[in-house]
């Protein structure tokens, strides 16, 4: 059974690879996504996160949307409707 792998994987440890249409490429990045932040949930490392970026990035691209692009979107939002950086739990009334 084969999976979505970097790109020079193949070249680094053999085996067999076909580049995927659009949405099976699509399809096999959401897949990934959920392994990737699996991986990071199970160990806290956070190396784990530049693979989740790394497919967060790669999702982004088909829409024409650079790495520099979603930090400013990110950036943008976290100006309108503030970050994470104070740990607030919220319950609406």
């Amino acid at each position: 059974m084969g999976k979505l792998v970097r790109d020079r994987i193949p070249e680094l440890f053999g085996g067999t690879a076909h580049v995927l249409d659009a949405a099976g490429y699509r399809a096999a990045l959401h897949d990934k996504l959920q392994e990737e932040f699996a991986e990071y949930l199970a160990s806290g490392e956070v190396l784990e996160l530049a693979d989740v970026l790394e497919i967060v990035n790669a999702l982004a691209a088909p829409d024409g949307i650079s790495a520099t692009e979603l930090e400013a979107m990110r950036s943008q939002k976290a100006q309108e409707r503030g970050a994470f950086r104070d740990r607030l739990w919220w319950t609406p009334t």
